[in-house]
């Protein structure tokens, strides 16, 4: 009778139901089961989902500017990768178990950490084939109100969410060139869009 025991099969499958993978392993299979539905047609990306209250949370760790689903996709998947390698590594040293646990701990925040600084890399050239409109569209937000969804605004970085006529929102770069203190959930005002960067400037309401 075929069996898996000791065979590399089977340990893959202990590697992946083991901790920490274990807890990646589980959303690896929400995220592989989404985007085969996504494959399928039955369901669409919205290109306005960075908007939402999840958007808001990845663009205040430096993960905006794309769809929620896909920067959660890539955190998922680095992560499982990462923790998957570092438990590997830590079977094949033959620690105690107790010795093992708490390596285990650490390999969870080091595999987080790294997937989280993987993805904040690739976010920067996927935000190319996501705009946040076409250029006319840009334009109208000129005049609008917008609240900050980055921990601060300087001249080279920070992100904003603004509401269209249409009552649609979207997660659009901003940039200050004034002092005032602009960071999460503060109220400002676009006056001027930069094609050339393709952010907007910004303003405190208290100046505007």
């Amino acid at each position: 009778m075929l069996t898996r025991e000791g065979t590399p099969v089977a340990g893959f499958v202990d590697a992946v139901l083991a901790f920490p993978t274990v807890l990646f392993s589980f959303l690896l299979v929400v995220v592989v089961g989404y985007w085969l539905l996504v494959l399928t047609g039955v369901l669409d990306i919205g290109e306005d989902a960075d908007a939402d209250a999840t958007g808001g949370l990845l663009a205040s760790v430096g993960l905006g500017g794309l769809p929620s689903v896909i920067v959660l996709s890539l955190l998922v998947a680095l992560a499982w990768f990462g923790s998957l390698a570092g438990g590997v590594l830590l079977d094949q040293a033959g620690f105690t178990a107790a010795t093992r646990t708490l390596l285990s701990v650490l390999v969870l925040l080091l595999a987080a950490g790294v997937a989280w600084l993987l993805t904040r890399l690739l976010v920067v050239p996927l935000r190319r084939l996501f705009p946040a409109g076409s250029e006319a569209s840009r334009h109208s937000f000129v005049g609008r109100f917008c609240v900050i969804r980055t921990g601060q605004v300087t001249r080279d970085f920070g992100q904003a969410e603004v509401t269209a006529e249409d009552g649609s929102s979207a997660l659009v770069q901003v940039r200050q060139t004034g002092t005032e203190q602009l960071r999460a959930g503060s109220t400002a005002v676009i006056y001027e869009y930069e094609p050339d960067g393709e952010f907007f400037w910004v303003t405190s309401t208290e100046l505007a």
